[in-house]
């Protein structure tokens, strides 16, 4: 029977001047990572000392493939002990580990092994190694590129005996491709010093973390929010992590606080969606089992966070321990490393009610007309040593409840987009503020993210956040589910025409004629805009690698004509 591995250790916040020196540091304790299967079994349990010995061998069997110090080399990221140990080789080995998105469950096998081609070229990999289970996935990807070794860890050549390079806190850590949210992946260079700032301040300043703490996250390896967060991250603090398969949690949700409370998890971060997923399985299934008391960073990230479906969380799990003052909003992204601001600890979910006519026109008015108003969450200050700003379209610095671009500055920021200068100097100016592409305003030095710019709906001289007219569709018409509306607006006559694409469940003619109108009136009433809705098949809307929503695709698709003739 394989035992877990322990929580309790003396914490060291972080202050390394390099991932493989704080893996050295980490190998000194009995700390380490767990790795779970599809039905939430142990099937591996990796000490911090094991993983630094068996990377330390591989390292030189990476270099034996004719790669350099300072080439990238593909990794796809299951949630299995090959992973972890390749990934940790190529930091030993000086190698730029660019970890890769494992295949949609609907998208297709040419789909996926175009865009994985695609990413490979762009990091300029020489090698790509997957998981054992998708070898021939590997081989037909290897047919489309050129690299010197494309396979699983098990057939990576006999070691020359190539020295190990010095690695050096300016060195390359890694490159993460953005999720694709706003547009095709690209790769966002950090080094060992930005990632080990970042590191700190979410393990010191923002966590806090404790001796007894142990993490546990279901989040995919590819995502910055999985990786840095629920890998990297906690190594650099000693923290034992419990590691679920994504397709695991998607299956079986509850599975996740299954192993919370198996293991006595105290922090763990999920997108909105994965609370509400929860909630909404617990209403059928035993619920009695579960013991989340432990749970003290109930951390938000990687979406819009929305009150609505985390109340209904905090209600239903109260019965076994869960404290709604263990919601931690943050905001953060791939370009900052990970994290830019994370709320007070023990304080829960701050919100503000604000009036949506005034917050088209900039401005973050308080109000009590539900009608007409939406809830936003505070996402807390920003993080030692980082600085945000809130600026207006000519580049202004807003006071507090202006709302305009949001720009932030700090020592764990991307160095660059990889071989992209015209892009990097796009968001990144020469005195290192970065523009996030968010909007948002500030209150009480605290950060309220509204939206995306790139997603804005510009409509009559109004600016329309498309994710108001898709959780108003979710909730106020029968039927729809988190994740089923996407919105967005194409190019009319005479000024742009708003397209609600809305995932539908079968049903006759006139069913679907009446969800339809009752849309449309639901979006007439509520936000005073005419729109056009198409419905489109169950899992028709395409997601990003980390689950969200990609508007940018769907609108993409929309224009191709692959939901049929337009609305």
């Amino acid at each position: 029977m394989i035992t877990p591995t322990s929580s309790s250790r003396t914490v060291r916040f972080a202050d390394f001047p390099t991932l493989t020196a704080a893996l050295d540091f980490a190998a000194t304790g009995e700390t380490g990572i767990n790795l779970y299967s599809l039905r939430g079994e142990l099937v591996e349990a990796l000490p911090y000392a094991k993983l630094r010995e068996q990377a330390l061998e591989l390292a030189p069997r990476l270099l034996a493939t004719g790669a350099k110090p300072g080439d990238s080399v593909g990794l796809i990221a299951e949630t299995e002990g090959d992973f972890v140990r390749a990934f940790f080789a190529c930091q030993y080995a000086g190698l730029v580990p660019a970890p890769l998105p494992l295949p949609a469950p609907l998208g297709g096998r040419e789909a996926y092994v175009e865009q994985i081609a695609r990413m490979l070229d762009s990091a300029h990999a020489k090698l790509l190694i997957g998981p054992a289970g998708m070898k021939d996935w590997v081989a037909e990807i290897a047919a489309k590129t050129a690299l010197n070794f494309a396979g699983v860890l098990a057939d990576l050549p006999a070691s020359k005996g190539d020295a190990l390079p010095e690695v050096k806190p300016d060195n390359t850590c890694y490159l993460q491709f953005s999720s694709g949210s706003t547009r095709f992946p690209t790769g966002v260079l950090v080094t060992h010093r930005a990632l080990m700032a970042n590191a700190v301040a979410i393990t010191r300043d923002g966590l806090q973390v404790l001796p007894s703490d142990r993490a546990v996250s279901w989040l995919p390896l590819y995502h910055d929010m999985g990786l840095i967060g629920f890998l990297l991250s906690p190594m650099t603090s000693q923290m034992t992590v419990d590691l679920l398969p994504t397709g695991a949690f998607v299956r079986r949700p509850l599975l996740w606080l299954d192993l919370i409370t198996k293991n006595g998890g105290t922090i763990s971060y999920s997108p909105t969606f994965g609370y509400e997923l929860c909630a909404r399985r617990a209403e059928v299934a035993s619920i009695e089992h579960l013991d989340l008391s432990k749970w003290r960073s109930a951390g938000l990230g990687g979406d819009m966070i929305r009150t609505g479906p985390l109340r209904a969380f905090a209600e239903r799990f109260a019965s076994v321990g869960f404290s709604e003052k263990a919601f931690v909003a943050s905001y953060g992204m791939a370009e900052a490393t990970l994290a830019l601001s994370m709320a007070p600890l023990g304080g829960g979910l701050k919100t503000e009610r604000l009036d949506v006519e005034r917050l088209e026109q900039h401005e973050a008015v308080l109000t009590d007309d539900l009608d007409r108003s939406r809830e936003f969450a505070r996402n807390g200050p920003a993080l030692p040593h980082h600085e945000l700003e809130v600026r207006d379209e000519n580049g202004a610095v807003l006071p507090e409840r202006g709302v305009g671009r949001i720009y932030a500055r700090g020592p764990s920021l991307m160095r660059e987009y990889f071989e992209q200068p015209q892009e990097t100097a796009r968001v990144l100016s020469a005195d290192g503020w970065l523009d996030t592409g968010d909007l948002g305003y500030l209150i009480e030095g605290e950060i309220v993210i509204t939206g995306r710019g790139k997603d804005l709906i510009i409509l009559n001289g109004r600016n329309i956040w498309p994710q108001d007219l898709e959780w108003t569709a979710e909730a106020e018409v029968d039927g729809l589910r988190s994740g089923d509306v996407a919105a967005f607006s194409v190019p009319g006559d005479e000024e742009e025409v708003v397209v609600i694409l809305v995932q539908a469940r079968g049903g006759d003619a006139d069913t679907r004629a009446a969800l339809v109108e009752k849309i449309q009136g639901v979006l007439r009433l509520r936000h005073q805009v005419e729109t056009q809705v198409q419905l489109v098949g169950a899992h028709a809307l395409p997601q990003t690698s980390s689950g969200k929503l990609s508007r940018s695709k769907a609108k993409a698709a929309y224009l191709a004509g692959a939901y049929g003739e337009r609305a």
